[in-house]
């Protein structure tokens, strides 16, 4: 499986923005990005030029990218699927990408991070609707159960996560069974959901041209 094996930190520095890539170490004050709050490289700190409108749009692009962990050619095939439904074409790329089994496993409260939550599903600790399935980037449907397989949860370090999620809520769209460490797809995920600083106009209008 092709993965981005760069330095996580040095995404977010690039795109000044945290993308909170590394879990728990984000909030902490180890975060290489509150700690030096520049773009990577020798030339990081020069002062700010005017970035030109494909500039921009490759950014945010790229930016998306890091954000889910994908690879250009998944992310441009992700991006043709949603062109061919019907609806706002930025809007059913971002549904599509909150779908991806990775995500929800890292929403539900698995994982810290999106990373750490494909890890998860590629060493087969998760069950949807019963079986077992190690594709990241399987599409869960509403009406979908996503568990923890059973061998798996007296892993302590999920068993952390999963009890700072639940502090912190799960999004809506999700209905979290704490007790038999499952949830429930019960609708799909709207735009207002997605809470990160993303311009999804952008990215449709980069690969547009």
């Amino acid at each position: 499986m092709a993965r981005n094996i760069g330095a996580a930190c040095r995404r977010c520095r690039r795109e000044n923005l945290k993308l909170y890539l590394k879990g728990d170490r984000c909030f902490s004050d180890k975060c290489s990005f509150e700690r030096r709050a520049f773009g990577p490289g020798q030339h990081g700190q020069a002062k700010f030029k005017k970035q030109s409108d494909y500039a921009v749009q490759l950014r945010e692009k790229q930016k998306v990218k890091s954000m889910y962990g994908m690879l250009e050619g998944q992310f441009r095939l992700f991006f043709e699927k949603a062109e061919k439904q019907r609806g706002v074409t930025g809007e059913n790329l971002l549904v599509m990408l909150e779908r991806r089994l990775d995500n929800a496993v890292f929403r539900i409260g698995f994982a810290s991070s999106r990373n750490q939550a494909r890890q998860l599903v590629r060493h087969n600790h998760i069950l949807v609707n019963g079986r077992k399935v190690n594709i990241p980037s399987f599409l869960v449907s509403v009406g979908d159960v996503v568990t923890l397989k059973e061998k798996s949860r007296a892993n302590a370090l999920i068993i952390e996560n999963f009890e700072a999620v639940i502090r912190r809520g799960v999004p809506s769209w999700l209905e979290l069974d704490k007790d038999n460490f499952k949830a429930t797809l019960k609708a799909l995920p709207n735009r207002e959901e997605v809470t990160m600083p993303i311009q999804e106009r952008l990215i449709v209008e980069l690969y547009s041209k």
